[in-house]
């Protein structure tokens, strides 16, 4: 999620420590988990999507009872890609998000992040099956949208200035996402350079694009939060809100990389 531009002074940076600390610690059992890869991390994965679909029915409100049932669903979608079943997580994840739109009050809201939630661990789950660089791949792509991340975080609260999308996001600015960007490209090309070694100048370009596409994740969950007047998905993570508002920017990611990776039949990060 990028971050918001604050209020000058020491105030800027009151939420530093608490994102950091909790960042750290989901940082290290996602690592743990993806390095092992598998069922572990489809595991993951799974309780990820769920607790997502959670937090949606929460921000919109949704009430009907059996609508609950669409968060086993998902799971199960997400741990069917491990099979190497991604028509059928999807056909699953579609079911879910079927069920949503028929039992909830804001179904179609609810029935759509459900399959946008599906697709997005669903495509992490794709990444991370290649055997030969699926752990480098995810990595990559999580290190470039952190490095998203803490590039909006300091250069919106740095240097503020012009906001990015008032309406949608009152505290984005465009010094934010434009040091978001560039500080991705660099991490990026360094990770490629640090690794693979190859086409370095192509993995940057491919990591600023991804920044893009994060930070538009984060945008749109955060217009969905406004279109229902909620100001967090939760309060799972301390300095984070809910997972939700952890992980817009990666899901949103995670499927444009995924459908390039799927499409060339190589990482993006080795270009």
């Amino acid at each position: 999620m990028m971050a918001a531009a604050g209020p000058k002074g020491a105030g800027r940076f009151t939420d530093l420590s608490r994102r950091t600390s909790t960042g750290l610690t989901l940082g290290a059992l996602a690592l743990a988990l993806f390095w092992l890869g598998g069922w572990w991390s489809a595991a993951l994965l799974a309780v990820a999507a769920a607790w997502m679909v959670v937090e949606l029915r929460q921000i919109t409100g949704s009430e009907d009872r059996l609508g609950w049932l669409a968060v086993p669903l998902v799971a199960l979608a997400v741990l069917v890609t491990e099979a190497s079943l991604l028509r059928y997580g999807l056909v699953t994840g579609g079911l879910a998000a079927l069920w949503l739109i028929w039992r909830d009050r804001p179904g179609l809201w609810t029935g759509l992040g459900a399959l946008y939630i599906v697709a997005a661990m669903g495509s992490l789950d794709g990444l991370r099956t290649d055997p030969t660089y699926g752990f480098l791949a995810v990595l990559w792509l999580i290190t470039v949208v952190v490095a998203s991340d803490v590039g909006g975080y300091f250069g919106g609260r740095l240097i503020g200035g012009r906001k990015l999308w008032p309406r949608v996001s009152p505290g984005k600015t465009w010094s934010g996402l434009l040091a978001g960007v560039i500080l991705a490209a660099l991490i990026g090309a360094a990770f490629s350079a640090a690794t693979t070694g190859t086409f370095v100048h192509e993995v940057a370009s491919v990591s600023a694009l991804t920044a893009l596409v994060a930070q538009a994740g984060d945008l749109l969950e955060s217009g969905v939060k406004r279109r229902f007047g909620a100001d967090d998905s939760g309060r799972l993570l301390p300095g984070h809100g809910g997972l939700l508002d952890r992980l817009d920017g990666l899901s949103a990611a995670a499927i444009v990389v995924a459908a390039l990776t799927f499409a060339r039949g190589q990482s993006v990060f080795i270009w």
